[in-house]
């Protein structure tokens, strides 16, 4: 939600500035400014106190942005041929994402063409992915308030059609029934699958039987990742009234597309801060499917956490499939004996199955 008065005050059109201006604004003590042409408003930014507003993106007239940070305001200016929104105050969607007929000429893509400049670019694009990045942050926290989300870790490889997907969407749309937000990282395979449970999750099983069985007929983004994302939309489009769930990818990894399912994207540049980010928010708990060398990278950033934190911060822990945990990768004995005389013993568990997960992160585990 936008704050429109308070404390911050986000400012993005200038029917809005000339409405507080003529209501009788004196000062802009915590407006942000987005993206304004205010070349025509130099009187009226005269007759403003400046301090402590934030200029983002916004056009001056000459001399107005030296008079506004001396009088302390923070102007940060338009950083030039870059694809992606700076200053954005939301939350992507799939839509905003995959805004054209070809995938290789959608946002999605463009950005991530851009994020692989040679070298990384130049300060501009560096400070830019920056700016972008704590955007994003912003927008996710104001998008979380009043949330219980769960998280579902699993491995980007799954294919549409297999009965590892089935039951990462049959888990989704049980967290979700429950009153929970699902979170993902917001890609391909079982995070797609849980994104799609959760986004079903006002539907009956039938429904995502159905949603399931159609999507198989496109198991991978390989080779298309249009042909991909089309079968997805096509099932939102079947089933329109979907809830809302959480995606958190990165361009880091171009060649995992972001999943529809997810209707709201946090999608940032640092792959490093969207990991921490992703573990941050599963305020409810986390649920591991099997997984390769990400997943065990998550499972011990999320058992870290966990190791040091007090009994009334300890977020549960469910590992889905005890020969995977136990003897593929065996995970289980080492965060089971991590866990041993700490705080966190009773919230990690290991499920035979996602039905039995489902169940442990509804009562709490």
């Amino acid at each position: 939600m936008k704050h429109r008065h308070g404390r911050v005050v986000h400012v993005e059109s200038l029917a809005d500035f000339d409405h507080r201006v003529a209501a009788g604004a004196t000062s802009m003590r915590g407006w942000r400014l987005r993206g304004l042409d205010l070349t025509g408003r130099s009187g009226a930014l005269a007759r403003l106190d400046p301090a402590d507003a934030t200029f983002l993106g916004c056009e001056l007239a000459p001399g107005d942005a030296d008079r506004v940070d001396a009088g302390g305001a923070l102007v940060l200016p338009t950083i030039p041929e870059v694809p992606v929104e700076v200053y954005r105050s939301t939350l992507y969607t799939p839509e905003e994402l995959y805004d054209a007929v070809s995938y290789a000429d959608s946002l999605d893509a463009r950005a991530y063409a851009w994020s692989q400049q040679p070298g990384g670019g130049d300060h501009g694009a560096t400070l830019a992915r920056a700016l972008h990045d704590h955007a994003v942050d912003e927008a996710l926290e104001a998008w979380l308030a009043g949330r219980r989300v769960v998280g579902v870790m699993g491995g980007h490889a799954v294919p549409r059609g297999s009965e590892e997907y089935a039951a990462a969407a049959r888990l989704g749309q049980a967290l979700g029934g429950a009153g929970l937000t699902v979170a993902t990282g917001g890609g391909p395979g079982a995070m797609e699958a849980a994104n799609l449970g959760g986004y079903l999750a006002g539907y009956d099983a039938a429904a995502v039987a159905d949603a399931t069985g159609r999507l198989a007929g496109v198991p991978s983004f390989r080779p298309s990742v249009q042909a991909w994302a089309d079968a997805a939309f096509a099932i939102r489009e079947a089933y329109p009234d979907g809830r809302e769930s959480l995606g958190i990818p990165t361009w880091h990894y171009g060649h995992e597309p972001p999943n529809v399912f997810a209707g709201a994207i946090a999608k940032y540049f640092r792959n490093s801060l969207r990991e921490a980010t992703l573990l941050e928010v599963c305020s409810a708990g986390i649920v591991f499917l099997p997984g390769a060398a990400g997943t065990v990278q998550e499972v011990f950033q999320d058992a870290c956490e966990n190791y040091y934190a007090d009994e009334s911060s300890i977020a549960p822990m469910v590992l889905v499939g005890r020969r995977h945990w136990t003897e593929e990768l065996p995970v289980w004995p080492l965060l089971e004996r991590l866990a041993r005389q700490r705080p966190m013993a009773g919230h990690v568990h290991l499920a035979e199955s996602t039905d039995e997960a489902a169940a442990l992160i509804a009562h709490g585990a």
